[in-house]
């Protein structure tokens, strides 16, 4: 008997592969990607210009980076953001949504608290409060990743992600682009470069920013609630909560599990341990707010708005893994470029050149990489198990980057940008090595 051949499955036409971004799931995560993306410049590039304005030393600005760590232990009470119901803000939205808008209105009180201080005065408090953003702002992560994986099934989490990122960098642009000319905008003729004023100005402006993202939570609807099994004892409410996730992602994956994680840890280290000294790297370059708002934080994240829609699309059709080999490439060579940045002086048209080959890189890397983790997880765990990979993604990376400011000052930025695209070479075999492990999703 002769074998009928199995027809082979065309490819999706470039109409339909686009189509899937206007979709009501992909829109309510561009809208939710802005509430993610507009803390982040606030507390790490934005805060940064601030703090080298005001005459804080680079050591001391790469030392407070290390606020993002908070991001690496995430996964620590991702358990209680996973499972436990928040009073009265649960039964009115439900367990993704309170938990989205407690850490919301967390936010918006830290960005209130730190206009209000001014860090040439008092630079403690701007600690403390950046710290409170950090951890408002991955309490909101945790609870937006799960949000967004049960939102939509493996198929379509490419697309989610490249409109979650959209969202976010569509905040940045204002976290950055709109704080600086806020600020510039706010200043009065004085002969000190530096005024607290035109800051604290910015600063509340982006509080009050936060309000339609709380507003998108309220007009969200919850994705259907996953049955738990009822915990009798606090013991079995932990096992269910904080062991039962990890033991699963190990189960799936056993010994390939150690690759995967490293992946994690290693994949972004170029472009995190990079960016802490951009802002410092602008102001000692002699650029002004318009000049850095408008190219690298409005022209800048365009173009990464471009590669990650780019990098969502490559991925539904030649795969997640390939272009995640792609942005890794292109993440670590991208570095070299602000090294030659540096031996051009204040030169506006090498400053676009080198922000639109970086940010595209970045864009690319990025859709590709959270598409990635989101393959990985399990839908039980679906914020427990996120949780872990992103926190793994910036632990080591935070860490390393908080010795930047450091190494500038003894080696200076051309060597720094030069060490950092370094950072990237051994991310290309573990990609390598990781595309051939299959993905193991649980039920």
């Amino acid at each position: 008997m002769t074998a009928t051949p199995t027809p082979e499955v065309s490819a999706p036409r470039w109409t339909d592969t686009l189509k899937v971004y206007l979709e009501p799931a992909s829109l309510r995560m561009l809208a939710l990607g802005f509430s993610a993306g507009l803390p982040f410049l606030l507390v790490f590039g934005t805060l940064s210009f601030w703090l080298r304005e005001a005459g804080v030393d680079r050591s001391t600005i790469g030392h407070m980076s290390w606020v993002g760590i908070a991001f690496g232990f995430k996964w620590a009470w991702a358990p209680l953001v996973d499972r436990l119901p928040l009073p009265l803000l649960h039964r009115l939205l439900g367990r993704r949504r309170s938990w989205l808008l407690l850490a919301q209105m967390c936010i918006a009180t830290a960005l209130v608290t730190m206009a209000l201080t001014d860090p040439r005065q008092s630079l403690t408090p701007v600690v403390w409060c950046a710290i409170a953003l950090a951890f408002a702002s991955a309490t909101q992560d945790i609870a937006l990743d799960a949000f967004r994986i049960e939102s939509g099934d493996s198929a379509h989490q490419a697309a989610l992600s490249a409109t979650y990122m959209a969202g976010y960098r569509l905040a940045m642009i204002w976290a950055g682009a709109g704080a600086l000319w806020i600020a510039a905008a706010s200043e009065v003729p004085s002969a000190d470069t530096y005024q607290y004023s035109a800051w604290r100005s910015a600063y509340l402006a982006m509080a009050l920013s936060t309000l339609p993202g709380m507003l998108t939570v309220l007009w969200s609807r919850e994705p259907a609630p996953k049955e738990l099994p009822p915990a009798r004892n606090a013991a079995e409410w932990l096992q269910g909560a904080l062991v039962d996730p990890f033991a699963d992602f190990l189960r799936r994956y056993r010994w390939q599990a150690v690759l995967i994680l490293a992946l994690i840890a290693t994949y972004r280290i170029s472009d995190v341990v990079m960016g802490i000294m951009a802002n410092p790297f602008y102001v000692d370059m002699g650029y002004t707010k318009a000049e850095v708002a408008t190219v690298t934080k409005v022209y800048g994240v365009i173009m990464t708005l471009v590669g990650a829609f780019v990098g969502g699309a490559l991925a539904l059709r030649l795969g997640v893994m390939r272009v995640l080999m792609l942005g890794a490439v292109l993440s670590a060579t991208s570095n070299l470029l602000f090294a030659w940045l540096g031996t051009q002086g204040h030169a506006l048209p090498a400053l676009v050149a080198v922000i639109s080959a970086d940010n595209f890189s970045s864009g690319i890397a990025t859709a590709a990489f959270v598409a990635y983790l989101s393959s990985l997880t399990n839908v039980s765990y679906s914020a427990t198990q996120y949780a872990l990979f992103s926190s793994m993604m910036v632990l080591l990376p935070k860490f390393v980057a908080g010795f930047s400011g450091d190494f500038v000052n003894a080696f200076g930025y051309g060597t720094f940008f030069t060490a950092t695209a370094c950072l990237g070479a051994p991310v290309l075999l573990l990609v390598g090595l990781a595309s051939r492990v299959k993905t193991a999703p649980g039920p």
